[in-house]
């Protein structure tokens, strides 16, 4: 049986990396595959992306991770994209926009936000339509066909759901999580076979990390919207829903 940890949005917090990958070692899991935002955010952009290159075997853009290469006007790109270099922004930018894979007679597609765009936000919420449009190809590779299974990141929100007999999943994030103050991963097993009678499952794993030393170490970089990250870490309330 193949068994994959798939993991998202880590967002330059290595506190929070380094206690998940320490999880998945534990479990004996060989194969991590990412699904975008390695950076924005956090305060070790670079730390994230040399390690996420030398440990996942799939990566994945996110919009963090475009935004950092073109964004000229805005610090919380700005200061990421200084520290990262030119070697590291192209990295990011040659990411591919999706990954598909078959297991147990499933087609496995993995995206950062949805087929649409790394922008296309889709919530657990969101109208069924619009949950159901995930299965559909990316834009501009048709040739995919329609997936049984989707994974993807970009909300920060670990959630599975069954529709019309799809299965819609979030791995939730690692390094910014905002459903719970614990990193979130998921692990994906099956069997490299066509036949769907073969076993499938999918676990969320929730990590506790110091959240405390990546709030030192935050303010010890100085990172933009310090405040906001902070918070964000310490309660899982997205910075757009803080009141004070």
């Amino acid at each position: 049986m193949e068994r994959i940890a798939i993991v998202s949005d880590i967002h330059g917090n290595m506190t929070a990396w380094e206690a998940v990958l320490k999880d998945i070692r534990s479990r004996g899991l060989k194969r991590i595959f990412c699904l975008g935002d390695l950076v924005g955010k956090g305060p070790d952009p670079v730390q994230v992306v040399d390690l996420v290159r030398e440990t996942c075997e799939h990566v994945i853009r996110g919009n963090w991770d475009e935004l950092v290469a073109v964004n000229q006007d805005n610090e919380n790109f700005t200061w990421q994209a200084k520290r990262l270099g030119k070697d590291r922004l192209a990295y990011l930018e040659s990411l591919p926009f999706s990954h598909q894979l078959e297991l147990s007679g499933r087609t496995i597609r993995l995206v950062h936000a949805s087929p649409q765009s790394v922008y296309h936000r889709v919530q657990p919420w969101d109208e069924i339509e619009k949950r159901l449009a995930m299965f559909e190809p990316p834009a501009d590779e048709p040739e995919f066909g329609v997936a049984d299974v989707v994974g993807y990141g970009d909300v920060h929100n670990a959630y599975l759901q069954f529709m019309n007999g799809k299965m819609l999943f979030n791995a939730g994030s690692v390094g910014n999580p905002l459903d719970f103050t614990q990193a979130s991963y998921c692990i994906l097993e099956g069997e490299n076979s066509s036949d769907r009678n073969t076993p499938f499952n999918l676990q969320f794993v929730r990590v506790p990390y110091d959240i405390e030393q990546e709030v030192k170490i935050a303010q010890q970089a100085q990172v933009p919207s310090l405040d906001f990250y902070i918070r964000e870490l310490r309660t899982g309330v997205y910075r757009g829903l803080q009141t004070d």
